[in-house]
């Protein structure tokens, strides 16, 4: 392909919390006239250029850290900063002080949704402490090259809160639930939910873990192991459109 879409940076945040049974993670339902059709995911979008603009706000994790942590030159912080934005903005969960936003979190967050205010200025003004160590980074999937809107996203793992609620934001969320991930999958299997191929690898791995601890020491050690960048690419095979990733059959330029 000549004309591949650039793929834009972005950040998504799968949030876990304990129960009495397995961890359940917080999906969100995008709006169905959205890229992503009204299927479930988890909370995140692009990288905007004021989330770089809050570097000394960003604490528990430096520069280099965080370049090293993402394998990249140099911007890594941009994609944990717009991690905390957007999980703000879409479920209402602040990795930081709450009682710090002196407007209060409800009101702040309407205002970054609606544009009023900005996540540069609502930072600094507030001199909010951005849990950024708090965010484990466990993957990396770019969309498929032949796909019109691209998307580059890292995929961190963070630990609700105590004493916050989450929950969907109006506009282009429209629904959002708490599910294990094993019934999450089940759910989609079955047609009850839709998720995406991203999504479903990330649930899977997460079914692995049968406690709190156990996830949040796998998503802690993916950095020391190594996170893949993973590019699915979508085949003709017997008739069928099917994903395929890199190492397996049919990926191109791998001898089946």
């Amino acid at each position: 392909m000549t004309d591949i879409e650039h793929a834009r940076p972005s950040s998504t945040v799968v949030l876990v919390r304990a129960t009495d049974r397995e961890p359940e993670v917080f999906l969100v339902q995008r709006h169905a006239a959205s890229s992503f059709g009204a299927a479930y995911a988890f909370p995140g979008g692009v990288v905007d250029p004021e989330d770089g603009a809050v570097y000394d706000y960003c604490k528990g994790l430096s520069t280099r850290q965080a370049n090293a942590n993402l394998g990249v030159k140099d911007n890594g912080l941009d994609y944990y900063s717009a991690a905390v934005r957007e999980l703000f903005e879409e479920s209402g969960v602040l990795l930081a002080n709450p009682d710090d936003v002196a407007e209060g979190p409800e009101a702040a967050r309407d205002a970054l949704n609606d544009n009023s205010d900005n996540w540069a200025d609502l930072v600094s003004r507030n001199e909010l402490e951005l849990y950024c160590d708090q965010l484990h980074y466990i993957g990396h999937w770019v969309t498929p090259p032949q796909q019109t809107k691209r998307y580059s996203t890292r995929f961190f793992l963070a630990v609700m809160p105590q004493s916050q609620v989450a929950s969907h934001c109006g506009g282009e969320l429209t629904n959002c639930c708490w599910m294990t991930a094993h019934d999450a999958l089940a759910a989609g299997r079955e047609g009850a939910i839709k998720l995406h191929f991203p999504t479903v690898k990330t649930l899977e791995t997460i079914e692995k873990q049968k406690t709190l601890d156990a996830l949040v020491d796998w998503a802690s050690s993916c950095v020391q192991w190594g996170v893949t960048s993973m590019v699915p690419v979508i085949i003709d095979r017997d008739g069928r459109k099917e994903i395929v990733l890199p190492g397996e059959k049919d990926y191109p330029g791998i001898d089946s």
